[in-house]
């Protein structure tokens, strides 16, 4: 069978990556160091499938990580173990130091001096591209990261290319835009709206909100990571992409028409905006052309429809918030109230 290992498995991609990679067969190990945006309620509808795994490891801890992929020998891994919250990177970028950049150099050193040929796919952003307030950045565009995690994962990216090139070791690099959908960690945008909806609680926006992002349901982003395994060629980045934008005001607008046909909204349930963000970038988008003509590859879900079926999966798994730190929580929602 075969054997592939995913990092970070507990957060949000990763769990939804390796639920999606268990239906198509494959066997699984989850390594994850388990912080504040690791949930073990991510992995309650595949914990007890018995191709799946978890073992608590850091990507910093090199000794234990090359004990764990020498015992497995898998034939891939997706990296997907990362600090991934730029107000996070604001306020203390040294943790992504360490996790972004750090975690996958010791990665890199496993791999290529491993006896097998290990396929790597490191899951990358949009956001190291920077603000492109026209048009849409393509592959060979230059970074310019404008946050401590977007220069981070800049960093990662250029170490796994450097790596692919120099020590010929089996890697791809992929860079996405804004993911939604089940699973993610209520310090984002939309889980973070759809808990105060629900919690009947005011609805902080950043500036005007007139930010504007590109999005992506999960599971899409998840085939388009299984394809680029299968058939993406070594050493080349692949955009992945929805290639639609709306803005954080329109998604909040859409997000309150949807939940109005779900359930009662409180009075609170208010739209109010916030103090920006320290270099808020104005808008992410990128070019996925090349990953639709090369992998065959497009998006199916339509955000609308991804948007209802994020909203019910959180309204239908509420425990999932009770599984996290609710100091935590409540001090990343923007609001008191």
């Amino acid at each position: 069978m075969h054997k592939i290992i995913v990092t970070g498995g507990l957060g949000f991609i990763g769990s939804n990556l390796i639920n999606l990679l268990l239906k198509k067969n494959f066997k699984v190990l989850n390594i994850d160091k388990i912080t504040y945006a690791s949930n073990f309620y991510n992995t309650n509808e595949f914990s007890k499938n018995k191709n799946y795994k978890f073992i608590k490891c850091d990507l910093c801890n090199k000794n234990k990580l090359k004990r764990l992929i020498d015992k497995y020998k898998p034939n891939g891994i997706f990296n997907l173990a990362a600090e991934t919250h730029v107000d996070r990177s604001i306020d203390g970028p040294k943790n992504f130091i360490y996790s972004n950049i750090i975690g996958t150099f010791n990665l890199l050193e496993i791999i290529r001096n491993n006896k097998k040929k290990i396929k790597l796919v490191h899951i990358s952003t949009d956001e190291v591209y920077g603000d492109i307030i026209k048009g849409r950045s393509k592959e060979d565009d230059a970074y310019k990261p404008s946050s401590p995690y977007s220069a981070t994962k800049a960093s990662s990216d250029h170490l796994v290319s450097s790596y692919i090139r120099t020590y010929k070791i089996h890697g791809i690099v992929t860079n996405c835009s804004n993911n939604y959908g089940p699973r993610q960690h209520p310090e984002k945008l939309i889980p973070k709206l759809i808990y105060n909806i629900i919690n009947n609680k005011k609805l902080p926006i950043y500036g005007k909100g007139k930010n504007s992002r590109e999005w992506i349901f999960v599971d899409d982003h998840c085939e388009a990571l299984i394809k680029v395994y299968q058939t993406g060629k070594i050493g080349e980045f692949y955009n992945i992409g929805s290639n639609y934008n709306l803005d954080n005001l329109a998604v909040v607008k859409k997000l309150i028409n949807i939940s109005k046909k779900k359930i009662k909204i409180g009075n609170n349930v208010k739209i109010y905006f916030v103090k920006d963000r320290p270099g808020h970038d104005k808008r992410y988008a990128i070019d996925s052309n090349k990953i639709k003509k090369k992998i065959n590859w497009k998006p199916r879900i339509k955000f609308m429809d991804g948007l209802e079926k994020t909203f019910n999966w959180y309204l239908n798994n509420q425990n999932y918030f009770l599984k996290l730190k609710k100091n935590d929580i409540l001090k990343r929602l923007g609001t008191k109230n």
